[in-house]
């Protein structure tokens, strides 16, 4: 079901463009702009003017509308996740699809400072104002904005997209799937997902999920710290040369739940919708948190693997092995060995999970940084 275009905030813009093949333009994707106090009568203006040509040459095939707010200083943020945390929640009251904050404040992640911070599956961002420059222009700031809605969009710096998947990820952001009052969770969210496939993987691929892991220093530490421990115990040697397939499988798959459920859990990454309105964001991005978060363990558990098999061929004597478990030590033994090394030390990262700060993991999970 694609819904009529909603009416822009006074003071809006509208952009539309269609793609060269002359397709039907999208549904149109409501931007909004929450500006500090102090910018307000230095770019909003200025921004409304700029931004439709821009969005027009960036996006084609992508129907627009422009809203503007001020931003709430009675509830000042204390970093930059929780100002980008601020405008999504702003974006949801709003009822728009994409929001960007425009501060004039310093965007400090930790001992980090940033210019822009972004999350896709958010589909908000921030953009500090002193960070682009002293004598920061319009013209700059327009297109720091188009550049973090790209991101939300797809547009990855690092892998591009083309202009029809941009279109169609557009398309999916801005249509709304009707919600069924006596539909249970299960059908919605099975037809949410269904009907946001472009979009859901776009989220996921810029988070970067294989990344996670390499972020969340603590947890990586600890699961390798276990992996090194427990790979010269003979026990494990026995237990390796024992266990079946059927086992070995099941302990990855234990041990890769465990972390993904540890990161989720303690972090608070599980969003719950605060009205009707918010349901279908809010279950777009707990999916693509959790696929995020899944295939960031999973590729953890993968080097950790890689890890132990090198310990176990470099630390593992053939002969000893042979007399502690009466098996041959060839490779799939070393195989077997590395696996089970592999899973435990896994399960070890959910304790580094539980050790990292709060603000890591989600900033791990799903922001960009620039």
């Amino acid at each position: 079901m694609t819904p009529a275009p909603r009416d822009p905030a006074p003071g809006s813009r509208s952009a539309s463009s269609t793609a060269s093949t002359g397709s039907a333009p999208a549904a149109p994707v409501h931007l909004g702009l929450i500006f500090a106090p102090d910018l307000v009568g230095r770019y909003r203006d200025p921004l409304l003017a700029e931004l439709p040509d821009l969005l027009e040459s960036r996006f084609p095939g992508v129907e627009w509308i422009l809203s503007t707010a001020t931003e709430d200083r009675d509830d000042p943020a204390e970093d930059a996740l929780g100002l980008l945390e601020a405008t999504r929640d702003r974006m949801l009251d709003e009822d728009w699809d994409i929001a960007v904050a425009i501060t004039d404040e310093v965007l400090r992640q930790g001992r980090h400072t940033y210019a822009q911070q972004v999350s896709a599956a958010h589909a908000a961002g921030v953009i500090s104002v002193p960070a682009l420059g002293v004598t920061t222009t319009s013209a700059r700031v327009a297109e720091t904005v188009v550049a973090a809605v790209g991101v939300v969009l797809g547009v990855d710096p690092d892998g591009g997209g083309s202009p029809e998947a941009v279109a169609e990820r557009a398309r999916q952001l801005a249509t709304d799937v009707e919600d069924r009052q006596e539909e249970n969770v299960t059908s919605y969210t099975a037809r949410v997902l269904g009907g946001n496939v472009r979009l859901l993987l776009g989220m996921v691929r810029t988070n970067r999920p294989w990344l996670l892991a390499v972020r969340l220093s603590k947890s990586l530490t600890v699961a390798l710290a276990s992996g090194v421990l427990t790979l010269v115990t003979t026990d494990l040697w026995l237990l390796s040369s024992e266990y079946s397939p059927l086992q070995m499988t099941l302990l990855g798959l234990v041990s890769v739940g465990a972390v993904t459920g540890a990161l989720i859990v303690g972090a608070g990454l599980w969003e719950q919708a605060r009205r009707d309105g918010e349901r279908e964001q809010v279950t777009l991005f707990n999916a693509a948190t959790v696929l995020t978060v899944l295939i960031g363990v999973m590729v953890l558990h993968l080097m950790l693997f890689v890890a132990s098999l090198g310990g176990a061929l470099l630390l593992v004597d053939a002969d000893v092995f042979t007399e502690v478990t009466g098996e041959v030590a060839d490779l799939p033994e070393y195989l077997k060995l590395a696996w089970l090394v592999g899973g435990l030390a896994t399960l070890g990262g959910a304790l580094g999970a539980g050790l990292e700060n709060e603000a890591v993991v989600r900033a791990a999970a799903y922001t960009r940084t620039g």
